[in-house]
Formats: structure tokens, C-alpha cells, sequence
């Protein structure tokens, strides 16, 4: 069998940053584009705050993934019981 290599391609696309001075708004807010993409809007009205824990930001990234992970797992799995108990 075959596999075809769009299978295995790079299907990231780019993220939207954008940098504000608000102070209503939090350090940093994850949001969609207009074009239902990821924006990244950072407040430099928190550019202290956001430089003081620069480390401990970029570190979540793994974290927020599987937590994300654990979302669509639980959201996959339900859906599956709902197929399995509509074919009964």
C-alpha cells in the first residue's frame, strides 16, 4: 500500500502576532484572525510583567498543547460512543 506524502506534510500555518498598549486588556490574549486563524495579541501596557516571566510564557507551550491534547481526546472519544451507540 502506498502512503501518500501529503499525509506526513507540514500542515502549520502562520500565526498573526499582533502588540497592543491596553491597559483593559490581559498580557496576552490567544484569539482567531478574521480568516479563523491563530492571533497572538501581546499588551505591552504588562511589557514588565511579560519580560519578568518570558520563561516561564514560552514554557506553557507544551503544556497548553497537552492540554489541548486532553480536550480533543475527550471531545473524539464522546463522539465515537455517540457513532457506536447510533449503530446500534
Amino acid at each position: 500500500m502506498k502512503v501518500s506524502d501529503d499525509l506526513f506534510r507540514d500542515d502549520r500555518r502562520m500565526v498573526e502576532y499582533r502588540v497592543v498598549s491596553d491597559e483593559n486588556l490581559p498580557p496576552i490574549v490567544i484569539t482567531m484572525t478574521e480568516d479563523d486563524d491563530v492571533k497572538v495579541v501581546m499588551n505591552q501596557h504588562h511589557k514588565i510583567w511579560l519580560c519578568l516571566n518570558r520563561k516561564e510564557i514560552a514554557g506553557c507551550a507544551q503544556s497548553l498543547f497537552e492540554k489541548i491534547d486532553m480536550v480533543l481526546t475527550a471531545f473524539l472519544s464522546e463522539q465515537r460512543e455517540y457513532e457506536r451507540m447510533d449503530n446500534e
